[in-house]
């Protein structure tokens, strides 16, 4: 059985999509990006505040489900520059205290909406 996951607090899909899905202990949460979720814009005023409204959006979503960054399994971080890598990183970064989740960083062309940064995560549910 699947359960939809949704909330105000981060932004809405953009597409035939769900925030995330709880399928039998585990949440997928669809990649996020630095949209503002009270003003749907677009945070561009550097990579490192991109990746924190990421950040900040995948952590409304897990809160919704009742899980944590603690309970992240695995992450991917496309990148539309991988010379921002090391921001985005660092970033990323201060959101795990301990136990990272495996993860992999690719460079992609284009993201949605122009961004410069989408993450998605999967994450245990308790």
């Amino acid at each position: 059985m699947k359960t939809i996951i949704n909330t105000t607090n981060a932004p809405a899909p953009i597409g035939p999509y769900s925030q995330a899905l709880a399928v039998n202990g585990m949440l997928f949460i669809s990649g996020q990006i630095p949209m503002n979720p009270a003003t749907c814009e677009i945070v561009n005023t550097g990579i490192a505040d991109e990746a924190k409204m990421v950040m900040e959006n995948l952590k409304a979503i897990l809160s919704e489900a009742g899980s944590s960054f603690d309970k992240v399994i695995k992450s991917t971080i496309f990148l539309t520059d991988m010379q921002t890598f090391a921001q985005v990183n660092e970033v990323y970064g201060s959101y795990f205290t301990t136990d990272f989740p495996a993860r992999e960083t690719v460079q992609v062309s284009a993201l949605p909406k122009g961004v410069n940064v989408e993450i998605s995560v999967i994450a245990l549910k308790d």
